[in-house]
């Protein structure tokens, strides 16, 4: 691609988020369906101008970065603790139930094969946790018990998500069941978040040292881009299998350990706000980039609407879904139904995550083409439908 070419494509990307998101805003509608308009406007859904490459990858992988680091900083860790409980409830019932259930539904309901059953089950687990902090944050509910729960079941949630791709695909390659490399990227992974908040806390007592110090200016957000970008390529030299690439891996692993990673450097209110002042108009500018990405990624000419069997298999793979992550919130005790309803509907959307389970499945020629546009759909409305609702319910926060 032409450096010309690409500055267009910026500029395209840039001005027409920022107009959309704007436009929903003031139309009391959550920004981030604005993004994720402007990505399917200017994708091959809509205009066609723009098609997904790997530069636009790494921008997008930047932004969503960026974003949950910031999460990470505003996360409090207390009341993250308090919440543990009910986050890996809410996690693992979420990820095996659909798992299990949509799995079983296509082998023997719709007698589809193992490995694509297994990939349709894969697509149905993962949370997409920067759709539903987006849409927390601009309500300005990223403080809430609820987002202290979403936040740790999504953490939970994607580990499975990524142990589960990596059984799946061993399966699809090698036609047999070997739990050695399954076993060895949960260990990489787990290690990884246990060290990150402990690496983080050693950081920031480096960086307000040299911070005082520094005769250039610039040093926070150097600092922390910087390392960003190095762990995201750590957490996929030690735990992201290769079958992923970069942009799966960002969102497999380098994102839960932005997490804990920002969590780690909340010791110092005065210096957090630096860091924050910092990084703040940086992610501001970076992460529509991701949702644009999400809404280019997402190709409405692969769905057959005329189709009946395409209507079947949608329905049914729709509402296995979004019942699959209900299923957990109403194991949880002493949480009103508003409450359950919120957390619930804050683990349905699978955006980004869906997409590269099923490209994957595609690009493998596991699944043909009604079954991948079957889960694009399913993709599609988990993501767009549940900021319009969580925006709903929490006018009803005060009873919660």
């Amino acid at each position: 691609m032409d450096v010309h070419n690409f500055f267009l494509i910026l500029f395209l990307i840039l001005i027409t988020a920022r107009i959309l998101g704007e436009i929903f805003a003031r139309m009391q509608m959550p920004s981030v369906l604005g993004e994720l308009s402007a990505g399917i406007l200017l994708g091959v859904s809509g205009l066609g101008l723009i098609e997904v490459n790997d530069v636009l990858k790494v921008l997008a992988e930047i932004g969503i970065l960026l974003l949950l680091f910031e999460i990470g900083l505003d996360t409090d860790i207390k009341r993250l603790k308090d919440a543990g409980s009910k986050s890996v409830i809410v996690a693992i019932v979420g990820a095996v139930f659909p798992f299990t259930l949509s799995t079983l539904v296509a082998y023997y309901l719709f007698d589809l094969t193992l490995v694509v059953s297994f990939f349709i089950g894969g697509t149905l687990t993962a949370t997409s946790i920067g759709i539903t902090m987006r849409v927390l944050r601009d309500l300005k509910k990223e403080q809430t018990d609820i987002a202290q729960i979403v936040i740790g079941a999504a953490v939970i949630d994607d580990i499975l998500g990524v142990i589960i791709l990596v059984f799946i695909y061993d399966f699809a390659t090698s036609q047999e069941l070997s739990m050695t490399n399954t076993l060895n990227t949960a260990v990489f992974i787990i290690l990884f978040l246990i060290l990150a908040p402990i690496f983080a806390h050693l950081l920031s007592h480096m960086m307000k040292k040299f911070d005082k110090h520094k005769k250039v200016p610039g040093l926070i957000p150097t600092v922390i881009i910087s390392l960003i970008a190095l762990f995201a390529y750590l957490s996929h030299l030690l735990g992201a299998p290769e079958i992923l690439g970069a942009f799966a891996a960002g969102i497999a692993l380098s994102r839960r350990f932005i997490l804990p990673f920002g969590m780690g450097l909340r010791n110092d209110k005065i210096f957090l706000q630096k860091v924050k002042n910092a990084i703040e108009p940086i992610a501001q500018m970076f992460t529509p980039i991701f949702f644009v990405m999400v809404g280019l990624s997402m190709n409405l000419r692969v769905i057959d609407f005329s189709s009946p069997k395409f209507w079947l298999l949608a329905v049914v793979f729709l509402l296995i879904a979004i019942i699959g992550k209900y299923i957990g919130v109403f194991l949880l005790k002493n949480t009103s139904t508003i409450k359950k309803a919120l957390i619930g509907i804050s683990m349905v959307p699978r955006g980004e995550v869906g997409l590269i389970f099923a490209e994957v499945g595609r690009v493998n020629g596991i699944l043909d083409n009604q079954i991948y546009a079957v889960l694009i759909f399913v993709i599609i409305v988990t993501t767009v439908v549940p900021p319009f609702l969580l925006k709903w319910l929490f006018k009803y926060e005060k009873s919660l």
